[in-house]
């Protein structure tokens, strides 16, 4: 398997069926925030953190963009002494 979800390139290969664990970390991902999973259970195994935080990020262009563009407007509106006391 290659990646997540297994299957190799080859038109000739099979796909592998996605693991049990990328099935539930991609499910767990898409609920709740790795913060409320941190805090609500004590003890989680090494590999299904990495698997919960890689399901975490966006997959798309369209998403990482609006995920990661920067909106002066609100940050300096947020951080102004002056917005509070309004």
């Amino acid at each position: 398997a290659t990646g997540p979800g297994g299957g190799g390139g080859g038109a000739g290969s099979l796909l592998q069926p996605e693991s049990l664990l990328d099935a539930a970390a991609k499910r767990v991902a898409g609920s709740w925030a790795f913060e409320r999973v941190e805090g609500r259970f004590q003890r989680i195994p090494e590999p299904v953190q990495r698997r919960i935080v890689y399901w975490s990020f966006p997959r798309s262009e369209r998403q990482i963009c609006m995920y990661s563009s920067f909106q002066p407007g609100r940050a300096a509106a947020a951080a102004s002494p002056a917005s509070a006391a309004a």
